[in-house]
């Protein structure tokens, strides 16, 4: 008799994790090994840094469902090194496609994913010890190692936190999540009036503010094929930097801390109104 497709689906599942745990460990074996630079952020750049940056993927006591936890710093990669960053994230980008479908398709089985996948690798989790509370952070198990495309003469670390994610909505979408609320108090109320007052084909934007994260502006050696002398990107993990000497390029020190407050100015063509229009749902018109 043929398995139980979920009972497929989870054994695919577990082996794409096993093959992740193995490539990572693989990738640390040969760091060790390695006599290239490292930098952390707050840290010193030993294998065991890299060890627990690159298998954080547990949540701790407290922490929000949706937040993630960084790790940065910067390696200087040869060849080598930078094959097996390759073959890790090949195995984190199958391990999310079949998360993917699992949650498509058959939504309760990531539950009992989540049970199972801690105790294949119970070494991995300080906090197991037979208690069996530990939980999987999923995003963090599949989140890409960055790397750089080519080598970089500079690198240059900022917070970003003007970060937000704008979701478009039509007001009848936002209704039914105002009917969610407590439509019996007075500020759900007047805020179903005034979403009233809107004809239905106004196009409404709901705005979620994102958690300080560092970027990294590199600065290439020798412009790319595409012309391209430099690129900005997220780093919540270590940055990998094609290094066929072993030698980190030019890098600032960020500040411990983001900014308390914004630190970009407004563009001067945003496209929403500066105030929510539906506070509760932090929904905005467009101008």
């Amino acid at each position: 008799m043929a398995p139980a497709p979920s009972y497929r689906l989870l054994a695919e599942l577990e082996a794409a994790f096993d093959t992740l745990i193995d490539r990572t460990e693989a990738l640390l074996a040969v760091y060790e090994r390695s006599p290239a630079e490292a930098w952390a952020f707050q840290a010193e750049a030993s294998t065991a840094w890299l060890r627990r940056a690159l298998l954080d993927f547990w949540y701790t006591d407290g922490q929000d469902g949706r937040a993630t936890r960084s790790h940065v710093g910067l390696v200087a990669a040869d060849e080598r090194l930078l094959e097996k960053v390759a073959e890790v994230n090949a195995a984190k980008a199958d391990f999310a496609a079949r998360l993917a479908h699992i949650r498509e398709h058959h939504p309760p089985l990531l539950a009992e994913a989540k049970a199972v996948l801690p105790f294949r690798h119970p070494q991995l989790h300080d906090h197991l010890r037979g208690s069996g509370l530990a939980r999987l952070h999923l995003k963090q198990c599949w989140r890409a190692i960055p790397t750089a495309k080519a080598p970089v003469a500079r690198v240059r670390l900022a917070w970003y936190s003007s970060g937000r994610s704008i979701k478009r909505l039509t007001v009848r979408e936002v209704e039914q999540k105002l009917l969610t609320l407590d439509t019996e108090a007075p500020h759900v109320r007047i805020q179903l009036r005034k979403l009233a007052g809107l004809p239905d084909s106004e196009p409404l934007a709901q705005v979620q503010t994102q958690a300080p994260l560092m970027r990294a502006n590199l600065f290439y050696c020798e412009p790319l094929e595409d012309g391209r002398t430099r690129r900005a990107m997220n780093v919540a993990l270590p940055l990998f930097l094609p290094a066929p000497r072993g030698r980190l390029p030019d890098h600032n020190l960020p500040p411990a801390a983001p900014p308390q407050s914004r630190t970009r100015a407004r563009r001067s063509d945003e496209k929403l109104e500066e105030h929510p229009y539906l506070p509760s749902l932090r929904i905005y018109r467009y101008r």
